[in-house]
């Protein structure tokens, strides 16, 4: 269960924010009221949310949980794969040294972005795409070694992050669509298949017993409720111009 999230405003300048997804440049207005939708969402699975000021100078850092991987025992503050997103992690790092007694760090020249890990209780899966290389998902693994959890790797082709076509929804149940259906990492788990039309709504994300999902995608939508959960929706259009999910706006521990 988890108890608090940490979210950053998007800012004016998200409109030159990194971006292969084609859909037009962000609005800006709506994506504020969007961003402000997302925390009342997780206000309303029982999370304290802590909302940080914008940052002009990084347009993408509203994307908060790329900056850190937030384990049950340690924080782990990563080193962002793109070059115009490295400064998000300080103001992060020291947001979570009032939560966390143990904090690490991914030193270069290893690259973590946190959309790339997902975590199964003690078992984190790292993938390796564009922005998460070896050496970083190699410091990753030492690290939760370090505090008895263990991690493997899986590598990802197309899309942007692990987590733009995963998601664990606790109690061995796993959304899934795309290039990972085949992977045999995960025919362990309780497979909820999205539609491949419907990718963007694979990232999705379980708080406390309930899944928020993005706007929007009604295969998912009743997928995800006949698998047993309670699912809100949420609008998150503006993020998805820039490459962005429901995971990636917010840090949950």
């Amino acid at each position: 269960m988890f108890s608090n999230a940490i979210v950053r405003k998007p800012g004016r300048s998200m409109i030159e924010g990194l971006t292969n997804a084609n859909l037009g440049s962000p609005d800006y207005l709506k994506a504020v009221d969007q961003h402000e939708s997302y925390v009342c969402a997780l206000r309303d699975c029982g999370l304290k949310v802590t909302v940080l000021e914008a940052d002009e100078n990084f347009p993408d850092s509203t994307f908060v949980e790329d900056t850190a991987v937030l384990t049950p025992h340690c924080a782990i503050i990563t080193n962002p794969g793109a070059l115009s997103r490295k400064g998000e992690i300080n103001r992060i790092q020291k947001e979570l040294r009032e939560y966390y007694s143990h904090m690490e760090e991914i030193l270069s020249p290893g690259t973590v972005d946190g959309g790339d890990i997902m975590m199964v209780g003690n078992h984190f899966y790292i993938g390796l795409s564009n922005r998460t290389n070896v050496n970083g998902a190699e410091q990753i693994i030492r690290i939760l070694n370090k505090y008895d959890m263990s991690g493997s790797i899986i590598k990802v082709e197309k899309a942007l992050h692990l987590k733009s076509g995963i998601a664990y929804l606790e109690n061995n149940n796993l959304v899934i669509c795309g290039e990972f259906l085949a992977n045999p990492e995960f025919k362990k788990f309780n497979i909820i298949e999205i539609p491949e039309d419907e990718s963007y709504a694979a990232n999705c994300v379980w708080i406390n017993d309930k899944v928020l999902i993005p706007k929007g995608y009604p295969h998912t939508l009743q997928n995800i409720i006949n698998a047993g959960y309670s699912v809100a929706e949420v609008d998150v259009s503006e993020f998805r111009k820039l490459d962005g999910g429901l995971t990636c706006l917010s840090l949950r521990f």
